[in-house]
């Protein structure tokens, strides 16, 4: 597995709830910025030679305000730096506005075989209080454009919102699904500091469901997901068989994958990197020494090991041991507390499979506690 992603971090609007890298611009100088990535993406390609590409990956901020002539020639450029997986994935983010939905086919015709919807909800009043420039109209006729453009389409919602009912969510949901192609991302809203979100909650305007509740919603999410054969294959994203993000899986899975655009992200030959934060400042060390790396870290075997851990126990099928070793160069059980796994399987959150050990759907509630547990 090897991914890349490229990161455009423009968007119309600052959702209340986005503690992403994303920023509001009144104009973008599209073609500066096309020879910026390409840049960045040719000195990781120095870096990596001879990698077969799995998946690419182009999230924001909003890609979908990207001009396809950059998505068809960062494609192009991938393609002339590394060889192409035969099943090559390649994701493109958007939102369902019409500007960017008159985009779709471009897209396609750029490489896009996989579009990620973020329709956020199914109802008016729950986009408006979400802070979302389309409404449930414009979205529905987005899904309807996408099934109808890529072979493949996902979308996201956020549910546990303020005042929402298990009542309310079942519905909504049973109506997602009806509108589900191979792949659902469901997130339970939360609150993160530096967003508008974060002074409204601390001061009491904005509550959200309380813990008994949530519960009751993730419980609710994972029933009628798999009675609609889409089982959660991560603690927060649903697939039908073969439909799971090859992108997202090279993440949990701990491959390897380059990150350009500002504040991307990257683990690359066993290190992590970051490129600079700041869309100008990002710009402007590429268009100087040909990257805009911040921090580049090396990852000792400890410190591997434990984010494969972190990562790889949202899965639902857990982590294999053998595959961890490999990527970890450390057996599995030197790095996990074998009190705490014996203490977590009688509690019901943890389990042994053939392959290594996963979480129990209960685990997965407490996913946090569980990790900090295994990690003691």
């Amino acid at each position: 597995m090897f991914g890349i992603y490229v990161h455009w971090p423009f968007c119309l609007s600052k959702c209340p709830y986005c503690d992403f890298n994303s920023h509001v611009a009144e104009s973008v100088d599209h073609p500066r910025w096309r020879a910026a990535l390409l840049r960045e993406l040719a000195w990781f390609a120095a870096l990596k030679p001879g990698a077969t590409v799995t998946s690419v990956f182009f999230g924001g901020g909003t890609p979908s305000l990207m001009e396809p002539a950059t998505v068809a020639a960062l494609l192009d450029a991938v393609a002339g730096h590394w060889k192409l997986a035969d099943d090559l994935e390649i994701t493109l983010e958007a939102n369902p506005g019409a500007a960017e939905a008159g985009r779709f086919r471009d897209f396609r015709a750029a490489g896009v075989n996989r579009l990620s919807l973020g329709v956020q909800a199914l109802d008016d009043s729950a986009l408006r209080a979400l802070g979302r420039r389309h409404d449930l109209a414009e979205a529905l006729a987005a899904l309807d454009l996408a099934a109808g453009t890529f072979g493949r389409f996902s979308f996201d919602l956020i549910y546990a919102r303020p005042g929402q009912t298990v009542t309310a969510w079942e519905a909504e949901l049973g109506r997602a699904l009806a509108l589900a192609g191979d792949h659902l991302s469901l997130y339970q809203l939360t609150i993160e500091e530096g967003t508008a979100f974060f002074p409204l909650q601390a001061r009491g305007a904005l509550v959200l469901p309380d813990e008994d509740t949530a519960a009751g919603l993730f419980e609710l999410t994972q029933r009628m997901c798999a009675a609609a054969g889409l089982p959660a294959y991560e603690v927060s994203n649903h697939a039908r068989p073969g439909g799971e993000s090859r992108h997202n899986l090279t993440y949990w899975r701990g491959g390897d994958y380059v990150g350009i655009g500002p504040g991307a992200h990257g683990r690359l030959n066993r290190q992590a990197l970051r490129q600079h934060r700041a869309p100008e400042a990002w710009l402007n060390g590429v268009e100087r020494d040909g990257h805009a790396t911040r921090a580049r870290e090396a990852l000792d075997p400890e410190t591997r090991a434990e984010e494969l851990v972190m990562m790889g126990l949202r899965l639902t099928a857990g982590i294999d041991a053998a595959t961890f070793e490999a990527a970890a160069e450390l057996p599995l059980a030197s790095v996990v507390n074998a009190q705490a796994v014996e203490r977590l399987a009688e509690a019901g959150l943890v389990e042994r499979t053939k392959v290594g050990l996963r979480a129990t759907p209960a685990g997965m509630l407490l996913l946090n506690r569980v990790i900090a547990e295994l990690l003691s």
